[in-house]
């Protein structure tokens, strides 16, 4: 059984690993840290049997790596284990293709009974999830058309970079950027990057305010 986990704080990987342990077989643990990472990883081990997802590593954004992880290996199996616990994140997650969500909070006992449920071929969730209204899947089926390189650039879109800042930080040419915009565009279905940042924004997720609504919560996600 092969466990890939991407989480970007070592003591959360040793936890989940010690999870993953405690309910499986001698499992062959990979582990990743961010975005690039887990997208290297994923094309080269399309043999793993489950991934446990970090929401917010680095080079991510809201359920972008979700949604990726989702695209590149659908029949992957996929639980995120997140240190905010509302249930709107959770039902969110759920419905960008997720198997499972656990809160990081869960003693490693109910971290091992998710994995073992997921395994199994069930989902696995907080009861209060159900309470949650369904959230609009319709975007995330466009962004699953994207590339790693572009969803890179629809990140940075929205955090208002030029493009001659986007070439400098990913290493490529202006023309090359506006190669993957008007790509981005095309696959989102909109006209203008004004509107593909309007959609995008649709897979923030508020940290800051699950931060303030929970003394304490670690920044990440």
């Amino acid at each position: 059984m092969k466990v890939v986990i991407a989480d970007d704080h070592p003591l959360f990987r040793s936890a989940l690993s010690q999870a993953v342990n405690q309910c499986l077989d001698s499992p062959e643990l990979l582990t990743v840290g961010s975005f690039d990472e887990l997208s290297d990883i994923l094309k080269s081990e399309a043999a793993a049997d489950l991934l446990l997802l970090d929401l917010n590593m680095p080079g991510a954004r809201g359920y972008s790596a979700l949604v990726h992880a989702r695209s590149v290996a659908p029949a992957l199996p996929v639980i995120v284990v997140s240190a905010y616990e509302d249930a709107s994140v959770a039902r969110a997650a759920l419905d960008h293709g997720a198997s499972g969500f656990i809160p990081k909070s869960s003693s490693p006992e109910t971290m091992a009974e998710a994995i073992d449920t997921v395994l199994a071929g069930d989902r696995w969730a907080p009861e209060a999830v159900d309470q949650v209204e369904n959230s609009d899947s319709a975007f995330t089926d466009k962004l699953a058309l994207l590339t790693p390189q572009q969803q890179r650039v629809l990140v940075m879109l929205t955090d208002g970079l030029l493009n001659k800042q986007i070439a400098i930080d990913l290493d490529i040419s202006e023309a090359t950027v506006k190669a993957h915009i008007t790509a981005i565009l095309r696959k989102l279905g909109v006209h203008t990057r004004t509107q593909a940042v309007i959609a995008a924004r649709s897979l923030e997720i508020d940290w800051a305010s699950y931060g303030r609504s929970a003394p304490g919560a670690p920044e990440n996600g």
